[in-house]
């Protein structure tokens, strides 16, 4: 009948709110994190939450620590049961898909009621941050590159014995010296002919610059030319480290992105991380003053080789560039054009391949335009440019 719907309807209604009333509190709630504050792109890092329940009754329910979904979080809902006065302490674990600052978005607790009929819920905000650096794949030509600098510095038996180098040592002449490195005074003091050997000069000043403009955007293969410039500069960064050399870093498109100056390579690396491409031209003039208010430096600049924004952007700048500094651009070449230009079975493929070799024709030119202003150039696929960058600073490190 009509009156049992209402008084069965009345029990439950009678329960939901008792329930509701016996179910522990979550304003009441207080929230602490620890755990990671950076980690690499694609690898995981823990975050730790601990809730501390001062209430009088247990909370038990489900706790959700919600992230942004660059953040990769694994699993943000955590089932709990704290007793009055207690704590929990509930992980996370992050796996980021972005490079840049990951921060924690609410935290939402559901609180059960004993019969489970009913719930309280609310949500906290608990900051945490971690940071996400670029992965650094490139690290693993270091070891190479590393040998090759050992014996530049005269710490294995290949000694560099070049006029524009420091003077390390004095020893035996053998078949195959350089003449021009023996020295005469010395001879006239020994029994034997004795050569001079040399180190490259450190303490040297290398100023990194990212175009973080227009065309830092583009997609280079599977990631935007941004990302693959970056590892270029994480390794070169790491090998002028090791030399002895102060490395700076800045990063630039119409404002300044990013600065450091005289630091340790963790703070390059810091500093890197949350870079993004612009999609605005950058301004070649404003960059200029920031490069010129230098010291002497070698200066490695690493944008792209199209030649309408070089031609109206960096080559009328390059006479005041080159009178102060040495110059180095690093540009990452597109594999898929590369791919395109070896096109030729069909209409479609042919016409492709004349584009695909239109573009690297104009690349070649861009790259002969800055070497008649006596700028290097290293233009390589994503994949080989952190290697072939650091061996031209070698080369040029040894032919000082």
């Amino acid at each position: 009948s009509w009156g049992g719907v209402v008084a069965v309807t009345g029990v439950v209604v009678l329960l939901l709110l008792v329930d509701l009333a016996l179910a522990g509190g979550v304003r009441q709630l207080t929230f602490a994190r620890s755990g990671a504050t950076s980690t690499r792109l694609g690898e995981p890092a823990e975050v730790q939450l601990t809730i501390t329940n001062p209430g009088s009754r247990p909370i038990r329910g489900i706790v959700r620590d919600a992230w942004p979904p660059s953040a990769g979080a694994q699993r943000d809902r955590h089932p709990v049961d704290i007793l009055p006065g207690h704590q929990r302490t509930i992980t996370t674990t992050l796996r980021p898909t972005r490079r840049g600052e990951r921060a924690a978005a609410r935290v939402t607790v559901r609180s059960v009621g004993p019969l489970g009929l009913a719930a309280r819920q609310g949500a906290h905000r608990v900051p945490w941050a971690v940071r996400v650096l670029p992965p650094f794949h490139s690290r693993r030509h270091l070891p190479a590159r590393l040998a090759r600098l050992q014996q530049l510095d005269g710490r294995q038996a290949a000694l560099i014995r070049s006029p524009g180098t420091e003077f390390d040592s004095l020893r035996e002449y053998v078949i195959g010296d350089d003449v021009r490195s023996i020295d005469w005074r010395a001879t006239a003091r020994a029994a034997d002919i004795m050569v001079r050997t040399w180190r490259p000069e450190r303490d040297r000043r290398v100023l990194l610059v990212l175009d973080t403009g227009r065309t830092s955007a583009g997609r280079v293969g599977d990631e935007p030319r941004l990302d693959a410039m970056l590892e270029a500069a994480l390794l070169l960064a790491t090998l002028a480290s090791r030399a002895g050399d102060r490395v700076d870093l800045l990063a630039y498109d119409r404002q300044l992105r990013a600065k450091v100056t005289g630091g340790s390579l963790p703070e390059l690396v810091h500093a890197m991380a949350p870079l993004e491409p612009s999609l605005l031209e950058t301004d070649a003039r404003g960059l200029a003053g920031e490069i010129l208010s230098r010291q002497r430096s070698l200066v490695v600049v690493l944008t792209a080789l199209d030649a309408a924004p070089l031609e109206e952007g960096l080559l009328p700048i390059l006479p005041s560039l080159t009178a102060r500094h040495r110059l180095l651009v690093a540009s990452v070449a597109d594999p898929r054009i590369a791919e395109m230009a070896q096109g030729r079975g069909n209409a479609e493929a042919v016409y492709n391949a004349a584009a695909a070799e239109r573009t690297l024709a104009e690349r070649r030119h861009a790259t002969t335009l800055l070497r008649k202003h006596g700028v290097e150039v290293v233009d390589a696929m994503p994949a080989e440019l952190p290697p072939a960058l650091a061996d031209r600073y070698l080369a040029m490190k040894a032919s000082r």
